[in-house]
């Protein structure tokens, strides 16, 4: 019995030598400055840094293959004190947030059909590209909401995603996820956009969309340097976005919106 009992010890002790032994050959030394970047961060594991998950994007500032100023979430702060760690200089760009390009809730905007199937917009865009009839429209199922890992976005009950800007942090999924390309990235500065995603022509938006953009113009002749126009669309120059809310008032479907970032939420919600 005691002889068992110290062939068992014995073994364990070898077993745990030999172990121990592995751990400090195999050893993986771990950068001090990766722990304290990812002590920083947001931990949201969003993916707005272009990497997986918090920790991939840690590593890879702590190798110098990352810039310091990919936490979008995290903001300037975040991104001084990445900075500070690797001994760097850094400073995010300007400020964007998500919008909504569209006001074609299912009051003002006609659908090809009833779409009953999953409640997920990729899903409903397979079908007959999507119940909608403007080919560049929201479908209002929601999957950017869902994807939404800040609680940024909701849906209302006229058929549209309602971005909150407060809570925005410019992470990008929502983006990434809409299969019609309707939610954008814009200026959080900006205070005036077209709130529209087609590109056909003036005749064809007629027929389905109440607020869609005609392409006709008026506001490029109202202010020539604030507006561009793209392939029929009316879209704004944020670089020369200069008086830009003159036109505001002269368009024909007011798809020309002043300050959205705080009156669309306002006026989806009612």
């Amino acid at each position: 019995m005691i002889a068992a009992t110290l062939s068992i010890g014995g073994i364990g002790l070898c077993a745990a030598i030999a172990l121990g032994i592995a751990a400090r050959k195999f050893a993986v030394e771990v950068d001090p400055r990766e722990a304290a970047i990812l002590d920083v961060l947001s931990a949201a594991n969003c993916g707005a840094c272009g990497y997986p998950g918090c920790s991939a994007y840690a590593h890879a500032v702590a190798l110098g293959q990352a810039s310091p100023a990919l936490c979008t979430p995290g903001g300037n702060d975040t991104v001084a004190k990445i900075a500070g760690i690797m001994g760097v200089s850094a400073e995010m760009g300007e400020p964007e947030v998500a919008l909504l390009l569209c006001q074609g809730d299912n009051e003002r905007a006609q659908e090809k059909y009833r779409y009953l199937g999953l409640r997920d917009c990729n899903a409903a865009q397979r079908l007959a590209d999507g119940p909608k009839a403007c080919p560049g429209g929201c479908l209002g199922l929601g999957t950017c909401s869902r994807a939404c890992p800040f609680d940024a976005i909701a849906m209302n009950d006229k058929g549209l995603a309602v971005i909150d800007p407060e809570r925005c942090t410019g992470c990008r999924k929502c983006v990434s996820v809409c299969p019609r390309q309707v939610i954008q990235m814009v200026p959080k500065a900006a205070t005036v956009h077209v709130l529209c995603n087609s590109h056909d022509k003036g005749g064809v938006v007629r027929k389905y969309c109440q607020v869609g953009c005609l392409g006709c113009m008026i506001c490029k002749k109202t202010a020539p340097e604030a507006y561009r126009i793209d392939k029929f669309l009316a879209c704004v120059d944020y670089a020369k976005a200069a008086g830009a809310e003159n036109a505001i008032g002269k368009c024909p479907t007011h798809c020309i919106v002043e300050s959205p970032q705080r009156t669309q939420t306002e006026r989806l919600k009612s």
